[in-house]
């Protein structure tokens, strides 16, 4: 009876094998073909801002695209870890909310120590191929250029800024890029900006300027330029 017992339990293990392998077979293609997906868009990305650089040297833009394409898996690799630890700390049902806050602030900090780390690695890795100027245009190249357009945004909006209200603007958008380059995502990267822009606002109309109205006069500006 227990052989008989033994042998039926091995042919329904044979069979649920059989009919649940298609679908972990499945989900691991689909799995791969999204990675697949992302690798060839990050690799796009990558040579288009090697290609702003002006190397001459091929083997070199080689090297500093794979350095950018290895940091844009990198960060996804971290934010996707972060992403799954909050997704099963919030729906754990046995863990108060208290405890779920202090778990979700560890899962942060963790995180932005792995950032901290990682961009070290990646300034240091660009460094030895690049001159400082280039490892800038990167870090433009991977936020989009937001530093300068917004920069630019300001200068005419208020013509009569000083050049310590200029510097001001202009390093604290700096700092809002360093942050931004290791973001997840464009909407993290224009929720950092968004934050920065909100503290250069509060920095200006501290000044004693009124956005508001400085915003209408450029506007009035433009729309007489365009008229003419």
């Amino acid at each position: 009876m227990n052989k008989l017992t033994k042998r039926y339990k091995g042919i329904l293990i044979l069979w649920l094998f059989v009919l649940t392998a298609p679908g972990f077979a499945q989900k691991a293609a689909t799995q791969q073909e999204k990675d697949a997906a992302y690798t060839k868009v990050i690799t796009q990305r990558a040579a288009k801002i090697v290609a702003a650089l002006g190397i001459n040297d091929s083997l070199k833009a080689k090297r500093v695209q794979e350095i950018i394409v290895s940091q844009y898996h990198n960060l996804s690799e971290i934010h996707d870890t972060r992403n799954e630890q909050v997704k099963a700390v919030k729906a754990d049902s046995t863990k108060s909310k208290e405890e779920k806050n202090t778990l979700l602030k560890k899962i942060d900090s963790e995180r932005d120590a792995k950032l901290a780390k990682l961009h070290s690695w990646y300034l240091s890795e660009l460094s030895k191929e690049l001159t400082q100027e280039q490892v800038d245009k990167i870090k433009d190249g991977m936020t989009y250029g937001k530093v300068q357009f917004t920069y630019n945004g300001y200068l005419q909006m208020i013509l009569n800024l000083t050049d310590v209200q200029k510097k001001q603007i202009l390093d604290w958008l700096i700092e809002a890029r360093e942050l931004a380059m290791d973001a997840g995502s464009s909407e993290e990267k224009t929720a950092i900006f968004g934050k920065y822009k909100g503290r250069i606002a509060n920095y200006l109309s501290a000044q004693g300027y009124d956005l508001k109205k400085e915003q209408e006069e450029r506007n009035k500006r433009i729309k007489d330029a365009n008229a003419k």
